[in-house]
């Protein structure tokens, strides 16, 4: 991993142990907490058990979950930055109140993950529609580079749709 922190850099790396590192090392924990199967023993099997149970979903909860107070670290460590807000900033109490959306709806919707509840598919369809409008009024006004802009925007879409395809886990 130290090694990938060098020739990528360490923010880089930090996102490759968290969409690949730390799955697979669940996953093979998982596997290790189910009882022997009948069959010859395989990841694959444990796969579909916990894509069958949710806990694609529960790992997605877990990081929102963890991104809530990574945000409020970022807004305490940061509180000149003004969010753009469909093309504009906010200042003042305003600003404090659109800043802290974010963390309360990651927060929302990681409890609402982890629980797999339909509230928290409601709560972060909410957030989808409101991250998918201000990105693309932001792209429509405000001066490039959208390099960000537009990745936003298309992981958001390919995400959501994820979400969408596996709504029918979420409980009442």
């Amino acid at each position: 991993m130290w090694t990938l922190a060098e020739w990528l850099g360490v923010r880089t790396s930090i996102l490759f142990f968290l969409l690949l590192v730390l799955p697979w090392w669940s996953l093979q924990s998982y596997d290790a907490y189910l009882p022997a199967a009948s069959e010859t023993p395989s990841l694959f099997h444990t796969l579909k058990v916990a894509y069958g149970r949710g806990h694609d979903l529960r790992y997605i909860g877990a990081h929102f979950f963890l991104t809530a107070f990574m945000d409020v670290y970022i807004i305490v460590a940061n509180p000149e930055y003004g969010l753009k807000i469909l093309g504009t900033t906010f200042g003042g109490t305003w600003g404090i109140l659109w800043k802290l959306q974010s963390p309360v709806f990651h927060l929302l919707i990681g409890i609402g993950f982890l629980r797999l509840k339909r509230w928290g598919l409601l709560v972060y369809l909410l957030y989808a529609v409101l991250g998918l409008v201000n990105a693309t009024v932001n792209l429509a006004v405000l001066p490039p580079p959208h390099r960000i802009r537009i990745t936003f925007l298309v992981l958001l879409v390919v995400f959501t749709a994820y979400i969408l395809w596996r709504r029918k886990r979420f409980t009442v």
